[in-house]
């Protein structure tokens, strides 16, 4: 999932893009205490969103303080306080990395070398978390078992990520989950894996591995793909971001929404058509200069 899930910059408020900054601080400190220091390396902005998302669905208060990390040994910075939330997002982001990685040595990718870093923190968040990363286990899981069945079905090769962010949305809101968060969370991960193979689908012709698009059109690229099937493949997305849209409005949220609005409204719909375009990704900013 890492790496697409973004804000649109330009329409982002001061306000927000500071909070954003904090939460991604906070997010690092919550890795820390819960999963180790050396886990701290597979922050991912992604989750940060989903710290944004959560405390204000649940309701939960973000203290922001200015405080000292490795990156600002000298100047204090907001950040975001660690709260019960943030740690166990945090357990989140190192179990999710270490299981990317793991589905990537299977495909034949390097990465042991990556893996050695989260092990140990993998282990923590396993013993502190365990139904989480069951969560995660099994739904990643179902998700290789669809991927080796070779599922040509874009809609239903998506079915397992989707189903892992309805239970995992469950599982951190707990009472505060409804019909629409659950609603929201399956589009957000059907989005993502969609996003994901098609970003992916020349690298996986290319190894000839496992990709939906691939199977069901089997384009001699990505260009051509899109020339020949394109209102076909923006119909998923366009069933996805109406998802989004519709189970969003219909949210209570705790306090004030502008940012997650930015990133799901704007953000996401502008992320896929980067993918569409093939253009390259550009790195998030951290902070105004």
């Amino acid at each position: 999932m890492f790496g697409y899930v973004r804000y649109d910059l330009p329409n982002l408020y001061i306000k927000d893009f500071m909070l954003y900054k904090a939460m991604y601080c906070g997010l690092c400190k919550g890795i820390a205490c819960s999963c180790g220091h050396k886990a701290r390396i597979g922050l991912s902005y992604d989750v940060a969103f989903l710290s944004a998302l959560l405390h204000n669905i649940a309701g939960a208060d973000i203290r922001v303080k200015k405080q000292h990390c490795f990156e600002h040994c000298f100047v204090k910075q907001p950040m975001a306080v660690a709260d019960d939330l943030t740690k166990e997002l945090g357990a989140l982001n190192v179990v999710l990395t270490y299981f990317k990685l793991t589905d990537d040595i299977a495909d034949g990718d390097k990465g042991r070398g990556k893996r050695l870093w989260f092990k140990k923190g993998f282990k923590r968040a396993k013993k502190k978390y365990p139904e989480l990363v069951r969560i995660v286990g099994e739904h990643m899981k179902t998700q290789a078992h669809t991927e080796k069945q070779k599922v040509s079905s874009p809609e239903i090769a998506a079915d397992p990520t989707a189903d892992m962010m309805k239970e995992l949305s469950v599982y951190f809101l707990k009472e505060k989950a409804t019909e629409y968060t659950n609603g929201l969370f399956y589009a957000l991960g059907k989005w993502i894996y969609l996003i994901d193979a098609l970003d992916d689908y020349e690298k996986d012709k290319k190894k000839k591995a496992y990709n939906p698009f691939l199977l069901t059109y089997g384009s001699e690229s990505k260009e051509k793909l899109l020339q020949e099937h394109g209102k076909d493949i923006s119909f998923l997305f366009d069933t996805a971001f109406y998802d989004m849209r519709e189970n969003l409005a219909k949210i209570p949220f705790s306090f004030n929404r502008d940012l997650t609005d930015n990133i799901i409204l704007r953000g996401i719909p502008m992320e896929t058509m980067r993918v569409f375009k093939g253009e390259k990704r550009n790195k998030m900013k951290k902070r105004i200069k």
